[in-house]
């Protein structure tokens, strides 16, 4: 397959490029040979990589319901996720288990592929739970996170702990060999923090939700993430975080900053009432809360959060960077996030208003 005549996402940069591609991406640069899709006027960049969404289309990892993740998938591809980590909440083991085993067994036909599993709990604080069920949280535990991380068959690649909970520390040094570690549900303060950093922690779960404020006597993750150069994510839907500290945000981190959609079962649906691990919530104007009012995640897709990162002002390379190469290299998954040679061919082609018009995964074009 030959794209010709777009502007290609070449590292942090666009460029005017064609790019030839099989299963993985073969070459770019000025190429000869007629096109297969002719890309003027039009943006060519990596597939986007969305390292936490809980689910779509009324459908939740969670849940371990087998059928229940193709709609997903497709949803994502549709929305130009090529790849994701499916995340799960806090729960119960007996819960969790069977989730493991149903994403383990997972052989996509069409849509996105699943990258892995990020563990959004349960090991995380009482105090900064936010949409967490309370009686699911579990101190920080290697042995659980083993035995999960096993009836998954080794998929899990981020896991979100509080550093400050006890054993947390020593949770932190063991399970950063295995995959990344992410601070987030955490009261720690800044020392705590770095700390957790520096026993192997390298990333911070939805940046300012779930944890102490930034201050300045008291920095907290924040201050200790920026410190320790770890990576962050933004939920950027325009409610989760007010688009100045998303601008902020981006001058802070650069090409640190994770965009994400922290989306839940209610992506792509209509207003109503839905569930998430285990309690209600409600969406209503695309806001999804708890019964109490607590925010939960959100209802956009990755591509939303890209449209609306660039409306609040980022450029737009560094959006596209910020959910592709970014996340992919946050996560350890080396062989997707980039449109460098030998990388997966996953990529979008957008027109100048960044509507999708084509998606490519694995070289194959599903939308």
């Amino acid at each position: 397959m030959l794209i010709k005549n777009g502007k290609l996402l070449q590292g942090k940069n666009f460029a005017e490029a064609d790019i030839r591609f099989d299963k993985t991406i073969t070459e770019t640069g000025a190429l000869d040979g007629p096109a297969d899709f002719d890309a003027a006027d039009c943006y060519v960049i990596p597939g986007l990589v969305d390292i936490h969404t809980h689910g779509a289309m009324g459908e939740d990892f969670s849940d371990g319901k087998p059928d229940g993740l193709q709609p997903m998938a497709d949803y994502y591809a549709a929305h130009g996720v090529t790849s994701f980590l499916a995340t799960t909440m806090t729960l119960k083991e007996e819960t969790l288990t069977p989730a493991m085993h149903t994403i383990r067994d997972f052989r996509r036909s069409g849509g996105g592929k699943c990258a892995g599993i990020h563990l959004e709990g349960p090991f995380l604080s009482y105090a900064k739970r936010g949409a967490q069920a309370a009686e699911n949280l579990h101190k920080p535990d290697v042995s659980l996170f083993q035995r999960l991380n096993e009836a998954s068959g080794g998929q899990v690649k981020l896991v979100t702990a509080a550093c400050e909970e006890e054993g947390a520390m020593e949770f932190i040094r063991q399970v950063s060999k295995v995959c990344a570690v992410s601070l987030g549900h955490t009261t720690a303060d800044y020392d705590t923090a770095m700390a957790g950093f520096a026993a192997g922690a390298t990333h911070a779960t939805h940046l300012y939700n779930g944890m102490p404020s930034f201050l300045h006597r008291a920095p907290g993750v924040i201050g200790a993430a920026l410190d320790a150069g770890a990576s962050v994510e933004l939920i950027c839907d325009g409610l989760h975080i007010h688009p100045s500290v998303i601008r902020a945000t981006y001058r802070l981190f650069g090409e640190k900053l994770n965009l994400i959609s922290d989306s839940l079962r209610c992506a792509g649906m209509p207003d109503g009432s839905y569930e998430l691990g285990g309690q209600p919530i409600v969406m209503k104007d695309h806001k999804a809360t708890l019964l109490d009012g607590t925010i939960a995640g959100s209802s956009i897709s990755l591509l939303d959060a890209v449209r609306n990162a660039v409306r609040f002002g980022l450029p737009l390379e560094a959006a596209v960077y910020a959910a592709s190469t970014a996340p992919a290299e946050a996560a350890r998954l080396g062989d997707i996030g980039s449109l460098e040679a030998g990388k997966a061919a996953d990529l979008l082609i957008l027109d100048r208003e960044l509507n999708l018009k084509a998606v490519f995964v694995d070289g194959q074009q599903v939308v």
